[in-house]
């Protein structure tokens, strides 16, 4: 095999890149991959650098970090070091810790129409399906790697993907590469290590292609994968809520158990969110989808809750605390808000937001919902409990306590991103003062900052 050949045919397929970048262990697949593409250097229209990530979870982190600087120096490539903290999570393995840290330190590093190249290949690919097997893992999971895909601002590519490690190792040999062993990769301990040394020899030896057979299973499973993500974008698109982001309950409830699951996950994953576990997901239909149209049900995960108000479905980020304290300002810087609320500003304008003659001289506080405000939105006539407005608005009841609101002498004068009461509502021709308020993402849906 011409790994160098295969390289140039598999980058060529690949979208144009500003620069490449290698992930640059020092072991033996990734030191094939800088060799070769080194070879290629002068035909690609990008640069090529290294990275290499110093975890510093072994004694010889150090030294491999040396030597992965020397290698790249015979070979005239720029290296860069990048030094991270993987310190693992209550319940999180080490090795996942590392993986995380890793692909952080590399999806910072990248820039637009960057590529970050690793050397993945058919061996590891078939390891990864039977762990995501042996984990319950839905098609998604067992679709394993993709050859490419996003990160950061540029992109991941894996060109060594359907090569077998036996073909870098001639590679190597015959190159007289010398490589970094880690001595972790021996330690059969660790769920990939004793599939790679213990399971595998074994399978090879009744099906002596089983790599291959398990990693065309694989791309089988991508491309059912790319099939239900299709589904689910056009389920969610048709099923979209009135307040944005969000769901309709009942839309969801039309369709077969599978496929509202099926439109669930893509959903959470759009919402920037983290999967939940099979069992979640189930209490999410069970528990949320089900419950009352008065009922205001949640299921939480890490990372991540699923709440419904009437008839929506809201995804977020858990909602931190708040004090609810009582702020001074002065409405001539920004005012921060606690909790991660976010922030007000106040704007000069004429005929929108409060009345500038209303506000000069007062004392003006910002506070949050205690219970018993009342607030007669201009043009509407008379004082409403501030509860029923913002029950009539349709704002979720986790929102109402985190809508920052504006006190003028101890009178409640506006809700944030709703509302200017009387009697400092500013008039058509009047001089006045806009609050633009700037939420956190996961209360902004519903705000518009246009009455005020």
């Amino acid at each position: 095999m011409d790994i160098v050949a295969h390289l140039r045919r598999t980058l060529a397929a690949l979208p144009p890149a500003r620069r490449y970048y290698v992930a640059f262990s020092g072991g033996l697949d990734s030191q094939v991959l800088l060799h070769a593409l080194a070879q290629l250097r002068r035909e690609l229209a990008a640069p090529v650098a290294a990275v290499h990530i110093h975890h510093g979870l072994s004694p010889n982190a150090d030294r491999w970090a040396a030597q992965c600087d020397a290698a790249c120096a015979a070979l005239a490539i720029p290296c860069e070091v990048r030094h991270v903290q993987a310190r693992h999570a209550a319940g999180e393995s080490r090795e996942a810790a590392a993986r995380a840290a890793r692909y952080a330190a590399f999806a910072q590093i990248l820039d637009t129409d960057d590529m970050l190249l690793t050397a993945h290949h058919q061996d590891d690919q078939a390891e990864t399906l039977l762990l995501m097997l042996l984990r319950g893992a839905g098609v998604a999971g067992l679709a394993g790697m993709p050859a490419w895909r996003g990160l950061g601002r540029g992109r991941l590519a894996r060109p060594l993907l359907s090569l077998s490690r036996q073909t870098l190792r001639d590679y190597a040999l015959r190159c007289g590469l010398r490589w970094i062993e880690d001595e972790s990769n021996f330690d059969t301990s660790l769920h990939r290590n004793f599939l790679r040394h213990e399971v595998l020899p074994r399978l090879r030896e009744a099906w002596p292609a089983a790599d291959r057979t398990l990693a065309r299973s694989a791309a089988h499973l991508g491309e059912a994968t790319e099939l239900l993500a299709e589904l689910a974008a056009g389920d969610v698109t048709a099923l979209a809520g009135d307040a944005a982001g969000t769901l309709s309950v009942a839309g969801l409830l039309t369709l077969s158990p599978a496929r509202r699951r099926n439109a669930l996950r893509h959903w959470i994953v759009r919402c920037g969110l983290p999967l939940p576990s099979t069992t979640q997901l189930q209490r999410i239909e069970s528990e949320v989808l089900a419950a009352r149209a008065d009922a205001e049900p949640q299921v939480g995960w890490r990372g991540a809750e699923v709440r419904r108000y009437r008839d929506l479905l809201y995804a977020m980020a858990p909602l931190a605390p708040h004090a609810g304290q009582t702020l001074s300002w002065d409405l001539q810087e920004p005012l921060s808000l606690p909790g991660g609320l976010g922030t007000l500003r106040a704007e000069p304008r004429r005929g929108s937001g409060l009345a500038r003659v209303r506000c000069e001289g007062a004392r003006i506080t910002v506070g949050f919902r205690r219970g018993g405000e009342r607030c007669a939105p201009a043009g509407r006539g008379g004082h409403h409990e501030l509860k029923k407005l913002l029950q009539e608005a349709g704002v979720p009841p986790w929102r109402r306590g985190r809508i920052p609101l504006l006190f003028v002498d101890g009178m409640l004068a506006l809700v944030a991103g709703h509302w200017a009461c009387e009697p400092f509502a500013a008039g058509e021709s009047d001089e006045a003062i806009f609050i633009r308020w700037l939420p956190s993402a996961d209360i902004a849906s519903g705000v518009e900052n246009n009455d005020n």
